[in-house]
């Protein structure tokens, strides 16, 4: 891992270049989590500055969740058209690592934006899991399951992100076949 320490500049290309690659929304914290916790491209303050920057400039677009209220960053025709000019000045070296950790972990980001869940106490006592499959804040599959345990509640959250997709096909057959 190369421990970047590069200008303002050369920051928003890495995340323009970023955002270009993964090929869907992603999350502040998500962006933040790849760029400055897993990899040190971007220090944390500079990628916080980069991202205001970027949307300001129209080089990438913020929305906001109806579900969640989180922020979702994605590249906009003007910054694709700005990072192709300007290509050739993110060192390459940042380029290869970024290609080969976001092949890897391509489909583990678009899950993290996909798939939701949220879990909250009932005045029972009990706790109620809501999980869902969100296709562009449009939500193609909502479930609510009731637990007795907030431990229970916790682990149900857990191993959505990993089964949604199971769940989703599972549901699926079932109904139309």
């Amino acid at each position: 891992m190369i421990q970047y320490k590069g200008d303002e500049t050369t920051s928003k290309l890495i995340l323009l270049y970023i955002l270009d690659k993964v090929e869907c929304k992603l999350t502040e914290d998500s962006i933040i989590e790849m760029c400055y916790f897993q990899n040190k491209w971007i220090t944390y303050f500079t990628c916080k500055i980069a991202l205001s920057d970027l949307d300001k400039s129209g080089y990438i677009e913020e929305t906001k969740s109806s579900l969640d209220q989180e922020k979702y960053y994605t590249i906009t025709p003007e910054g694709r058209s700005c990072l192709s000019f300007f290509y050739n000045d993110i060192p390459t070296s940042i380029r290869s690592e970024i290609s080969k950790f976001t092949e890897e972990h391509k489909l583990e980001l678009k899950r993290k934006q996909e798939y939701f869940s949220d879990c909250f106490k009932n005045k029972d006592g009990s706790y109620t899991v809501i999980l869902k499959i969100l296709d562009v804040d449009v939500t193609k599959l909502e479930l609510k399951i009731s637990s007795i345990e907030q431990q229970k509640a916790k682990e149900i959250q857990k191993t959505w992100k990993e089964n949604a997709g199971k769940v989703y096909a599972s549901i699926f057959d079932i109904l139309f076949n």
